[in-house]
């Protein structure tokens, strides 16, 4: 990947709170350094704003730790996000996304899939792809979930394509996780 467009933060650029968060981040994650946590943090209140509306989608979302991690990974791969990959395949892991099933989850909604998680994956793709979920796919997702996670469901996959776009135009580097 190429030189970051906007380089991770210490304490001086992201100020005494967020860079407690990077820190905190980093030290959970197991980096030396979060790096979108420390890029991100440099636009201050924006930032936090950012971390209270994405921890209302995951993990404390609407939507279930399983359910949200497959969608996350799903987009990841769509988007060809390493970064968010690299994470969410150890935050999956403890959601029980592991070993064949995660790799069932990047092979997409045909992969063998019960009704339910087809109809996530297929609107997942469908919104990635096209902005916009088919009127028969909605009817499909919408036996299966209510309208307060429908609505959850959208805003979480329109938030990890949004950072997927922010991790790959700043170029955020992965982070190396510690030995």
């Amino acid at each position: 990947m190429s030189t970051p467009r906007v380089s991770p933060g210490g304490f001086s650029e992201l100020g005494p709170i967020n860079w407690i968060v990077a820190r905190g981040a980093a030290m959970s994650i197991g980096v030396d350094d979060a790096h979108i946590f420390s890029t991100l943090g440099r636009a201050k209140g924006l930032f936090r704003g950012w971390l209270h509306f994405g921890a209302r989608l995951m993990p404390f979302g609407a939507l279930s730790r399983k359910d949200s991690e497959m969608i996350i990974i799903r987009v990841a791969h769509l988007r060809d996000c390493a970064y968010e990959l690299d994470h969410h395949r150890r935050l999956g892991a403890r959601a029980g996304i592991k070993g064949d099933l995660f790799e069932k989850v990047i092979a997409g909604p045909e992969a063998g899939w019960g009704d339910r998680e087809r109809a996530l994956l297929t609107a997942t793709d469908e919104l990635v792809a096209t902005k916009d979920i088919s009127d028969g796919t909605w009817a499909t997702l919408s036996n299966h979930l209510d309208e307060s996670k429908l609505v959850a469901f959208v805003l979480l996959v329109g938030q990890y394509d949004m950072l997927a776009t922010t991790i790959g135009t700043l170029r955020v580097q992965r982070d190396h996780i510690k030995a």
